[in-house]
């Protein structure tokens, strides 16, 4: 089968396009078709293998999962021994994070795991974007506790965290601002912000208004920035670690001191969480934003272009099956 092919870590330029051996699906598990998939941040940081941390869980010195890609959709071609939830012939949409494998023609996942037939009426390409910039949002959202009528400001809008973020918020209740470049403060309108600060002509940490949550969806400010727009008891999360790693020491030290804080959610999806993510799908709460669709041949130039930051919502890769 072709794959995109990953022997060391770098730039776009090192990987490598292989005719690889078709995997086979142990017990347990499904082999999958792929027929979308996407580029996101979390691909272009374990194409890097940075921050450099990640290589305990990505490989040392080289990457242990050589074919990338994170994000899937596609058709179950084959059940392993003892898979029950899945059958031949189902359309299923997911998130490999770890073991990466979906820049492949086909993929094998644990039934278990973070792994849901795709949404009614929703085509491979609309599945494929619904559960990387989502799960990231939805955990900071969740460990912030955001309620009806709570304020929060989303920074970094625009991106596939922050566009998911926005629409989220608004679903538990939230009174949005959307911080986003001129280009997309219509786009964040749509999605139910009821602001939208550009910030190409406004700095957004100089507002009048108070925040119960800022939600640094692309890690370009700081808690130390925010801190004077967040309301008593108000939350700073950030998607990043912050200047020296401060992020996770913060959150360590701010709840002992003063009444804002910073939190510093570790991620983790799970198969109802995706679950969750095609209910709100499927009810026209959530639509993940499609910036561009590149074909599997130029996955190399998707990779170069989602790592200049300019992307708006999500970059889907789309398989040309014969």
């Amino acid at each position: 089968m072709k794959a995109i092919y990953q022997a060391k870590y770098g730039p776009p330029e090192s990987l490598q396009f292989r005719e690889i051996e078709k995997p086979v699906p142990k017990a347990r598990e499904v082999l999958i078709k792929v027929y979308a998939s996407t580029v996101n941040r979390t691909d272009c940081g374990w194409l890097r293998g940075k921050p450099v941390f990640v290589r305990i869980v990505t490989g040392i010195p080289v990457p242990k999962n050589k074919v990338t890609g994170t994000e899937f959709a596609g058709e179950i071609e084959k059940v392993g021994k003892g898979v029950k939830i899945f059958k031949p012939g189902e359309k299923v949409f997911g998130l490999n994070e770890f073991k990466l494998g979906s820049h492949a023609e086909y993929m094998v996942m644990s039934e278990d795991g973070p792994i849901a037939a795709i949404p009614a009426n929703t085509s491979y390409a609309e599945a494929a974007p619904i559960c990387e910039g989502a799960y990231y949002a939805l955990c900071d959202i969740r460990a912030a506790h955001i309620q009806k009528g709570q304020k929060v400001l989303v920074n970094g809008a625009s991106g596939g965290i922050g566009s998911a973020a926005v629409q989220l918020a608004v679903y538990f209740g939230a009174e949005v601002t959307a911080v986003c470049g001129t280009k997309n403060l219509g786009l964040m309108k749509s999605l139910g912000a009821t602001e939208v600060i550009d910030y190409t002509c406004q700095d957004f940490t100089k507002s009048n208004q108070k925040y119960d949550l800022v939600f640094d969806a692309v890690g370009k400010s700081s808690f130390r920035k925010c801190k004077p727009i967040l309301k008593k008891r108000g939350i700073y999360i950030s998607t990043e670690l912050g200047y020296m790693g401060q992020n996770p020491i913060l959150a360590l030290i701010t709840p002992l001191f003063g009444n804002k804080k910073v939190q510093f959610p570790i991620p983790a999806i799970r198969k109802k969480d995706v679950e969750f993510l095609k209910t709100l799908v499927e009810e026209g709460k959530y639509k993940p934003v499609t910036d561009r669709v590149y074909p599997f041949e130029q996955l190399i130039e998707a990779f170069r272009y989602v790592e200049t930051g300019e992307k708006t919502g999500n970059v889907v890769i789309q398989f040309n099956h014969v």
